[in-house]
């Protein structure tokens, strides 16, 4: 009997991760189409190489998560963990490039920014997306060999990312609320996400708990820590 509930519970845990393996490229595809993907057919302005490499990385990081999802769900755990060296060196690379592309964004302007914020101020946002990044990433990579962590440290990852796409998605009702929008919407999922995990499974995943909260109170703090004299000498000296 026991045997049977964790199969079963493994058999959905496989499906939900499969769903949001569909989703999340779809988010994405959906927010970044106009400014990105497919820009030639919204004539958006051109973008430097140092977006396109950004770009590139983030796309592979999609294109990666999708392909472990679907190993793990055929089961062959083995190719898996051999993909996972080169999921490494990808967040490493993404983790400058990201940088430096926020960076360069605020220094030289960025159709990408808000046109209402001083990019300066709007620079805490992808700074941070960058230092969430690394924490979860990094946590993940720590944990690899204990599944359960490990797999909700990644599933934060592909949260971190939501708010950039939501915010860019063609809905005028998004774009009136603003970062409300933006980062409660992902904030809304992610908890909710943390509920479905503690419905399933009976008892709550410390790691993936704190990883919500941690990722959630991040988004109102930074945009209160943006407007800060401390945060304005800190871009300014980035952008220098």
């Amino acid at each position: 009997m026991a045997v049977n509930r964790l199969l079963e519970r493994r058999q959905v845990e496989h499906r939900f991760f499969f769903l949001v393996a569909i989703l999340f490229p779809l988010v994405i595809l959906a927010g970044f189409a106009r400014t990105y993907y497919l820009k030639e057919f919204f004539a958006s302005p051109p973008v430097s190489m140092l977006v396109h490499l950004h770009g590139l990385l983030m796309t592979a990081w999609i294109g990666l998560f999708v392909t472990q999802v679907w190993l793990i769900s055929a089961r062959r755990i083995q190719t898996h963990q051999q993909l996972g060296i080169a999921g490494g060196v990808l967040g490493f690379l993404m983790v400058p490039i990201g940088l430096v592309t926020a960076v360069a964004a605020a220094k030289y302007g960025s159709p990408s920014f808000p046109p209402a914020i001083p990019p300066r101020v709007f620079l805490v946002v992808p700074f941070f997306d960058m230092v969430m990044f690394t924490l979860f990433f990094g946590g993940a990579l720590y944990y690899r060999k204990r599944a359960a962590d490990h797999k909700r440290l990644i599933l934060l990852t592909v949260m971190n990312f939501l708010p950039p796409a939501v915010a860019r998605l063609p809905i005028a009702a998004l774009v009136a609320f603003g970062p409300l929008a933006f980062f409660g919407i992902p904030d809304l999922v992610t908890l909710s996400l943390v509920g479905i995990d503690r419905w399933k499974n009976g008892r709550v995943n410390k790691m993936f708990l704190y990883g919500a909260i941690l990722l959630t109170l991040s988004h109102p703090l930074r945009l209160m820590l943006g407007g800060t004299a401390l945060w304005m000498r800190f871009a300014t000296w980035l952008t220098a």
